[in-house]
């Protein structure tokens, strides 16, 4: 937990947002390999991803509230 506060707050700095990831049926170790992953982009590559991983959670919370 402490390796994913710490690679957030990286995150932060490099893109100027929160890391963000659909994080249904993923560890937590999946989630650090994909922000440490991640981190490596270009800003402008991890702008459209961070918009696709949103879209992600808001159809996720749309199906909830349908049913």
């Amino acid at each position: 937990m402490h390796a994913l506060r710490d690679g957030n707050q990286a995150y932060r700095e490099r893109f100027g947002f929160s890391f963000i990831v659909c994080a249904s049926g993923k560890s937590a170790q999946e989630m650090l390999a994909l922000l440490q992953t991640r981190l490596k982009h270009a800003p402008d590559l991890e702008l459209g991803i961070a918009a696709a991983e949103q879209a992600k959670i808001t159809h996720l919370r749309l199906e909830k509230l349908e049913s």
